[in-house]
């Protein structure tokens, strides 16, 4: 397994990854709304606002995570860990928990403070994310699923100090993806 920074030959295949995975798991229409959203990201995000990672075998993309700006009220540097999607016949076997820390690493030599991600406790406290309340940082939207809010600091510092409300990428301002 290779991981490394998606290059701009890959964005259809990254794309069609996450359609593919997402009707597999959710149904065709999540699958259609997520690779929009992918679609969106990769072409509408200005480059220092998005860092995006893909695990290959076999010269083939078998995983891939985007990491896009957060913005505060105040001065830190912040990215938020979404989507995620690793092909069907690779879940369950560490790709994507191997792919996040790889991403992590990245997002560390870059000298992001804090990343945040929206999404299944559970995954993710294997890869350091906990729960971040919504009086230390609030989500760009109201969530359906406030248990869902995680972060985690990179930088050695305690996510404990109140950042206010978070702004996203464009193509995260829609109240579906929250």
């Amino acid at each position: 397994m290779k991981f490394s920074t998606y290059s701009e030959s890959d964005r259809q295949e990254i794309e069609s990854l996450f359609t593919r995975t997402f009707s597999d798991s959710e149904g065709e229409a999540e699958g259609k709304l997520i690779g929009n959203l992918v679609h969106e990201l990769m072409n509408g995000t200005k480059a220092e606002d998005i860092f995006g990672f893909v695990a290959t075998e076999q010269g083939h993309i078998v995983g891939c995570i985007f990491f896009t700006r957060l913005s505060f009220g105040c001065s830190v540097n912040a990215f938020m860990l979404s989507p995620v999607a690793v092909v069907t016949g690779h879940q369950g076997k560490g790709v994507g928990q191997a792919l996040i820390n790889f991403g992590i690493e990245r997002l560390r030599e870059q000298d992001v403070e804090l990343i945040f991600t929206y999404g299944d406790p559970n995954f993710y406290s294997k890869v350091g994310f906990k729960h971040v309340p919504q009086e230390v940082a609030a989500a760009p939207f109201k969530l359906t699923y406030p248990e869902g809010w995680l972060g985690q600091s990179l930088d050695g510092s305690r996510l404990e100090t109140p950042l206010g409300q978070a702004c996203c990428v464009d193509a995260f301002n829609d109240l579906q993806y929250w």
